[in-house]
């Protein structure tokens, strides 16, 4: 039997409570008993289940990267940690984890904290270790809200650490339609392409652990490629996952307005202050859109075969 998957959750922070978070993430009522290990890892099993899929998980909260065993390892496929964002050394030690992310290789992570405050770890500079290393940054309880009058607010807290989590692609997925099997399927091949890749997949990161440019910019040498791929690749594929989810559903009203916003929130260029503002360079502008819209076709299944050659990038 196939070990289940496993979201790593840990803490660098003295005296948060992992299991808060993950009551929050799995429910008080529906949160069991952690089945003690040996090394002091303790899980937390977590049915996911939506309109599109059901798939069974464990949370399972380790104390610090001493504690992880092979065994474990190998079931890891998203990572949360918890850092300490009052002083402005709280980003250290979350950088003893780079090493294990980089073999790991996994879709979904996420930095956590209370909020980003300006006498200690800034919203700009977390944002910018975000994006360096293949992060998402989520404040439990930001200091901005999203304003309510808006048409299309952006999801905080722990809320959105719930849809990173239901929009990844677990091993052990039971897909609840056709439709959304192939989109799923489709969605897989893309995260586990090369990243030498000539096709189209190769427009479509990898490996969000490797903070790096794709080997096509390397190759290329071109300075807008690489900080396109440097700014934009580490957070598209959560993009990616959730439009699947979204284009996989039933045509409702509720579905429709999440689709349109995040095809909103994409059409934005993620900055290094992490704002969805056009700020860049004309040719990087054209660029992202580009990967977006390739993107969103594989989501939807198209046929990778018409769009071939219609990249900028083709043309040079």
């Amino acid at each position: 039997m196939a070990p289940v998957p496993c979201v790593l959750l840990t803490s660098c922070a003295a005296g948060f409570s992992e299991e808060s978070l993950v009551a929050d993430i799995i429910g008080t009522d529906q949160m069991s008993s952690p089945t003690e290990e040996m090394n002091e890892v303790r899980q937390y099993p977590w049915r996911i289940d939506n309109k599109y899929y059901s798939a069974d998980v464990n949370i399972c909260v380790v104390p610090s990267t001493g504690h992880i065993t092979a065994q474990l390892a190998e079931t890891i496929q998203a990572f949360i940690i918890y850092f300490d964002s009052t002083v402005k050394s709280g980003l250290e030690k979350v950088s003893a984890w780079l090493p294990f992310l980089e073999d790991w290789l996994l879709d979904v992570m996420i930095l956590v904290c209370d909020r980003a405050l300006e006498t200690g770890v800034t919203r700009q500079t977390a944002q910018e270790w975000c994006i360096k290393h293949g992060f998402e940054l989520v404040e439990l309880n930001p200091e901005e809200l999203p304003d309510e009058d808006d048409d299309f607010p952006e999801s905080t807290g722990v809320t959105r650490i719930i849809q990173a989590l239901n929009a990844n692609v677990w091993t052990n997925v039971e897909m609840k339609s056709e439709q959304a099997f192939g989109i799923f399927n489709s969605l897989a091949s893309m995260n586990h392409a090369p990243e030498n890749s000539d096709d189209l997949q190769g427009d479509v990161p990898s490996e969000l652990g490797a903070g790096s440019q794709t080997e096509q910019g390397r190759e290329s040498g071109s300075v807008c490629n690489s900080q396109v791929d440097t700014i934009v690749d580490p957070m598209m594929d959560l993009d990616i996952r959730e439009l699947a989810s979204l284009t996989s559903g039933e045509g409702d009203l509720e579905n429709f307005s999440r689709l349109f916003t995040k095809l909103q929130e994409m059409k934005g260029i993620s900055s290094c202050f992490a704002d969805k503002a056009a700020t860049l360079p004309h040719e990087q502008r054209k660029l992202h859109a580009e990967k977006v819209a390739k993107a969103f076709w594989m989501a939807i299944g198209g046929d990778q075969d018409e769009i071939e050659g219609l990249s900028s990038e083709d043309e040079n």
